[in-house]
């Protein structure tokens, strides 16, 4: 049976979801609205789907929220590129594992901690965009003095 709360959960896990996918989406990343509505969506479905088995079967609700997480490590594995400039989609990655987990918590009614998190992480993501930029020519330039460092060695 539907309960309120597991149509609350649902509308939550794809706001929420939502909200990260669009600040992945205007940052032009391959996973995007969909990929994180849909993952939170997933998530928070699983996770609703093991309460309602847990109690009717007696059994354990970790199960199910134990092969979310590696279901969606899987995921996330499958967006990281490795080339030979670097390695590429480990925030794209880490991204999608969080939103299962906002999900998850969706589904457990955890609305408070997934709204949270959800908030939490969209400044993250936006705020340490900005930090990246200065960052990464600093370090760019390190790594040049050190080649040069190395060449005069």
């Amino acid at each position: 049976m539907i309960t309120l709360n597991d149509i609350l959960s649902i509308i939550l896990a794809v706001v929420l979801g939502g909200a990260v996918g669009i600040e992945r989406e205007i940052s032009g990343k391959a996973a995007g609205l969909r990929t994180n509505v849909l993952i939170c969506l997933g998530a928070a479905v699983f996770t609703i789907i093991s309460a309602k088995m847990a109690l009717q079967y007696d059994a354990s609700v970790v199960r199910i929220a134990a092969q979310i997480v590696t279901g969606v490590g899987f995921i996330g594995a499958g967006a990281i590129i490795q080339d030979r400039g670097g390695i590429y989609g480990l925030t794209s990655a880490a991204t999608i594992w969080l939103v299962a987990s906002i999900g998850m918590a969706c589904g457990a009614n955890f609305y408070r901690l997934a709204i949270l998190t959800t908030l939490v992480a969209i400044i993250v993501l936006i705020g340490l965009a900005k930090l990246e930029k200065p960052l990464g020519s600093l370090a760019s330039k390190r790594k040049t003095r050190r080649k040069i460092d190395e060449r005069n060695d």
